[in-house]
Formats: C-alpha cells, sequence, structure tokens
C-alpha cells in the first residue's frame, strides 16, 4: 500500500453506519480506515496515541457525544480535521454550527434510507468532502486554539465595543513570488458596502471577523458563506449573539441598513438592487457558480449598478475560486478594497490565494487583522 495514503479514523455508534462509511473510504485508492471507534471515548483514546489525515464523526452517540469530543479536543490540545457525518446535521440543527466552531473542518449529512446511503451520487459527494477535509490545515483547527491577544483601544470603537485582537497594528506578510498587493488605495468620499466571501472554515473563522466589527461600521455587510439550505440562519443567529452588529439571514426585500449583517440564504443566490432610493435584498434562482449555491460572484456583480461608491470586498478561507469572477467584474465599474485572508491562518487556501493571484488584493492579513483592516478602510459614523 501506497505511503501516501491518508488514514482515517471513523466515529459512530452504529455499527451499520461504521461499516457503510468505512466501504465508502476503503473503496477509493486514496484512503484506508486505519480505525473505527463506537463513541467519542473511544475515539478519543485512539486520538491521544495516534494522528489521523481525517476524523469521520458521528453527533449523538452514548457516554460522550462528537460536540463533546470536539470540546475535549480543544481542551487537551489535541489536533484532527474532523468531518461530521450525522443526522442531527440537517437542517436549521444547530449542532452542526457548534461542530464547526469548535472546529470540525465541515459537515455532510446522512441520507435517509439505506439504498440512499449507497447511492454512487453520495459517495461522490462524500469522497469530495474528505477530500477537503483531508488537506485542511490545522492552524486554528480543532485542538490548536491559542488565547486570544488581549485587545487594545480601537479609535474606531468605543471601549465598551470590540475590538479586534491586536488593534489595527498590520505586519506585511511576505508575499510568494506569483502574489503582488495592489497599490495602496485611500478611501474614497461617499456611501460604501462591505462585501465578505468565504467557504469552508468560514463559520469558525467568521467567530474572529463579525464580532470585532463596531456597531456603528459605516456601511451595511453582506456576506455568502457556502451552505445549504437550512444552516444558514443558525449561523447568523449565532454570529449574532456575539456581535455588536445586528446578524441576519437576509430576507427577499430587506433595505440594507448600516451596521447590519446579511447572510445569504443557504441554496440561493443573494443579490442587490435598487428599489426606488433604497438598497435591497433579493433573491435568484439561477444554476450554481463554482459549483456552489449561493454563490459570492453573483452577489460581487449585483454591486456593479449600485449607488454606492467603494465597495470593501473580503475574501476568507474556503476552497475553490468563488468571488474571484466577481470581484474582477466589480472593480471594471466601481472602487474596490480587498482585504485576504493570509495562508497560515485559513483552513483551505482557496478563495483568498485565487483573489490574490489577480493583483486585485490591497491587503493580505492574518484572520484576527480582518475586522481591523474592514474597518480602518470603511470608518464608523
Amino acid at each position: 500500500m501506497a505511503d501516501d495514503v491518508k488514514k482515517i479514523l471513523v466515529v459512530d455508534d452504529s455499527a451499520l453506519m461504521r461499516r457503510i462509511a468505512g466501504d465508502i473510504i476503503d473503496g477509493d485508492s486514496r484512503y484506508r480506515v486505519e480505525d473505527k471507534a463506537k463513541d467519542g471515548v473511544e475515539a478519543l483514546e485512539l486520538l491521544k496515541k495516534k494522528q489521523y489525515d481525517a476524523v469521520v464523526l458521528d453527533v449523538n452517540m452514548p457516554r460522550m457525544s462528537g460536540l463533546e469530543l470536539l470540546r475535549e479536543l480543544q481542551k487537551q490540545k489535541i489536533s484532527a480535521r474532523v468531518l461530521m457525518f450525522s443526522s442531527t446535521t440537517g437542517e436549521g440543527t444547530k449542532e452542526t454550527i457548534e461542530a464547526l466552531e469548535l472546529g470540525a473542518v465541515d459537515f455532510i449529512q446522512k441520507p435517509s434510507g439505506l439504498a440512499a446511503l449507497k447511492d454512487q451520487h453520495f459517495k461522490d459527494r462524500f469522497l469530495k468532502f474528505l477530500a477537503v477535509v483531508a488537506k485542511a490545515s490545522l492552524v486554528g483547527g480543532v485542538g490548536t486554539v491559542s488565547a486570544p491577544e488581549r485587545p487594545r483601544p480601537s479609535a474606531f470603537a468605543p471601549a465598551d465595543k470590540p475590538t479586534a485582537p491586536g488593534g489595527f497594528t498590520h505586519v506585511a506578510p511576505k508575499m510568494p513570488g506569483d502574489i503582488t498587493l495592489r497599490a495602496a488605495v485611500p478611501a474614497v468620499a461617499g456611501e460604501k458596502c462591505i462585501a465578505i466571501a468565504c467557504s469552508t472554515g468560514g463559520p469558525k473563522a467568521l467567530q474572529k471577523v463579525i464580532p470585532y466589527i463596531p456597531e456603528k461600521i459605516d456601511a451595511p455587510i453582506l456576506l455568502v458563506q457556502h451552505m445549504p439550505a437550512g444552516f444558514t440562519k443558525s449561523l447568523a443567529e449565532r454570529l449574532d449573539a456575539l456581535s455588536k452588529v445586528k446578524v441576519k439571514e437576509a430576507e427577499d426585500g430587506d433595505r440594507l441598513e448600516k451596521g447590519t449583517v446579511y447572510i445569504a440564504r443557504g441554496g440561493k443566490h443573494m443579490k442587490v438592487g435598487k428599489s426606488g432610493n433604497q438598497m435591497r435584498i433579493y433573491y435568484s434562482d439561477e444554476p450554481a457558480r463554482e459549483g456552489v449555491k449561493p454563490a459570492a460572484n453573483y452577489m460581487y456583480e449585483s454591486l456593479i449598478d449600485s449607488p454606492y461608491a467603494e465597495i470593501c470586498c473580503a475574501v476568507l478561507t474556503g476552497m475553490g475560486a468563488d468571488g474571484t469572477a466577481g470581484i474582477e467584474n466589480l472593480v471594471k465599474q466601481k472602487k474596490i478594497y480587498v482585504v485576504a485572508q493570509d495562508e497560515p491562518t485559513s483552513a483551505v487556501y482557496g478563495m483568498p490565494r485565487a483573489i490574490a493571484l489577480t493583483g486585485l488584493v490591497s491587503e493580505i492579513v492574518p484572520l484576527e487583522k480582518v475586522a481591523d483592516s474592514i474597518t480602518r478602510h470603511v470608518g464608523v459614523r
């Protein structure tokens, strides 16, 4: 067996599910099931002794659940790349969001019925998700969470508002030879809009960005996080509870207001358009783009005809290149300022790298500095 075959740990209290997941994994020459565990207790003991390229983890299990295991991994600083695999991770469940916040890289829902589990389409999706998780960075993942720096007072936020760790100090990263930063562009006069794109690793990354944006940020915030229908409402509710800005799952017809984050509903493309003197949200059911729905490309391109003087774009962790084409089209008609997350803090350095390679990026910063960069450029009311 080749040395580069990735070792997988399968954790599920159902012997049938362990066998089905194991058969799918072992059926691909890139992987092998190294071990199986029937609950979190067994999995924890294995993870203390061995390293795996990925862990396929159920949620509801006796003795120690999947969420309890994720918490214990953080507590004991045990690193693992985790793919959640459970019927609990269904429509609108808070367990999914909590698992992603605790460091799981991604999730896939068990289909209902044995026939669906053996369907080739499901097997292909499962292996696609596993491939992403097995390659994900462990920086900032399960077991690698470090205590945040003590926030310093921000010039843009009152003392009783959260400020991003480290204030606004920016350390210029070393650029790979094929990436150059755009020349510094001063903020322009007029109304601005913030538009954020993220995918794999996004729910956890957003906890380091949205709660550190000041309440009186001088712009509305559009956010596309790649998720299926039913999950974005829970994500919005969680971020809203943590943040000074208002966070909501965007509804068709919502009027864009400063200091509010509008998260695109899973399974639909979010756009903005002018209605009278107001900018409002609307949804479209156009085909997936870059293989995703919602797609950040559609969001960015809908801003081309907006009255905003400048768009501050932020591209965070994620697989693929969604957002790149949209920003390339947007810059032809609008002033833009682009902030990209750096590689060391990205779970998957796909989307930030893709936009960085265009030469349109103004700053490449660690995750903890993204809110700083956005706020410094946009300002507060």
